[in-house]
């Protein structure tokens, strides 16, 4: 079993950066991928980036890629998501998610945490 807990969000500035970090909890958890998803208003759930158990892989959505950054903490049982040159597009609710891959298919992730807010203002 792996319990997810990000935190982070806030109220931003277009440009700006904001970092969340999703605590796990779990014996297990460093076999496991780790993923970022983000819900808009109105709009479905999408990936916006994952890491693969090892840290050896990472994949990110192309409206992400260049400005966002997954990665584990040395500890092992945090996962990061440093978010630069933010922009108002980017404002949803973002989850941590666990799998046994790196996929950017949703229903492929078996824990989830209960997200956190970002929001960036023009």
């Amino acid at each position: 079993q792996v319990q997810l807990v990000e935190s982070g969000g806030g109220l931003v500035q277009a440009g700006g950066s904001l970092r969340l970090p999703c605590a796990a909890s779990g014996r297990t958890f460093g076999n496991y991928a780790m993923g970022w998803f983000r819900q808009a208003p109105d709009k479905e759930r999408e990936f916006v980036a994952a890491l693969s158990w090892d840290d050896g892989y990472t994949n990110y959505a192309a409206s992400v890629k260049g400005r966002f950054t997954i990665s584990r903490g040395n500890a092992k049982n945090t996962v990061y998501l440093q978010m630069n040159s933010l922009k108002p597009e980017d404002t949803a609710v973002y989850y941590c998610a666990a799998a046994r891959f790196p996929s950017v298919i949703l229903n492929e992730y078996d824990y989830w945490g209960q997200g956190t807010q970002v929001t960036v203002s023009s």
